[in-house]
């Protein structure tokens, strides 16, 4: 084995084993940052392979904007920082039968799907243009709805953290009935 393999298998490693920590773990804010450890490894392999510009992309798109999303998402909805009751819900066997069930399926699909088969590499295979020609010509519309779907991911973060937009109209306007207004004459003043 030479030397850059034996870095990719080591960032494999890291990756591999932070995404189990990601969701092993008990406090949500530890599993976005071990979510950040995983992008970070799994960025480093594409640096390994000479595909720079996507290893930008991982760190600049996954790292700095998708983690950054999520955490806010933790902090606009007021979800649990701590240990929480409703994570600790004792079904982790089943949760891990059904994860391990998910991941050999998976490795099936793809063993069945591509075999023995060797992906050719062109000249420049990990290269800006061959990668835009790639994302703006094949998988142009994957990637405008993974836009819409995190544009409305947002959107409802916000939704959810805002207690005004939530309560209805119809609570808002009984609870400003029952409450006088100052200097009525149920008032302070009582004049």
């Amino acid at each position: 084995m030479s030397g850059q393999e034996v870095v990719f298998a080591l960032l494999g490693v890291v990756a591999v084993g932070s995404a189990i920590l990601v969701v092993t773990t008990r406090r949500l804010v530890h599993a976005a940052l071990w979510l950040v450890v995983s992008f970070g490894a799994l960025a480093g392999g594409y640096l390994v392979l000479t595909a720079e510009f996507v290893a930008w992309v991982q760190v600049l798109i996954y790292v700095g904007a998708i983690v950054v999303l999520l955490l806010f998402g933790i902090m606009l909805t007021r979800a649990p920082i701590g240990e929480s009751a409703d994570l600790d819900s004792g079904n982790r066997w089943a949760a891990a039968a059904v994860a391990a069930a998910t991941a050999a399926v998976l490795v099936t699909v793809v063993v069945m799907g591509f075999g023995d088969e060797r992906m050719a590499l062109e000249a420049g295979g990990g290269s800006a243009e061959a990668l835009g020609a790639s994302v703006f010509r094949t998988w142009v519309l994957p990637f405008e709805i993974l836009s819409v779907l995190l544009l409305a991911s947002l959107v409802g973060a916000i939704v959810l953290s805002r207690s005004d937009i939530r309560a209805r109209p119809e609570t808002r306007v009984r609870s400003e009935e029952r409450e006088p207004e100052r200097g009525d004459a149920g008032g302070e003043d009582g004049v």
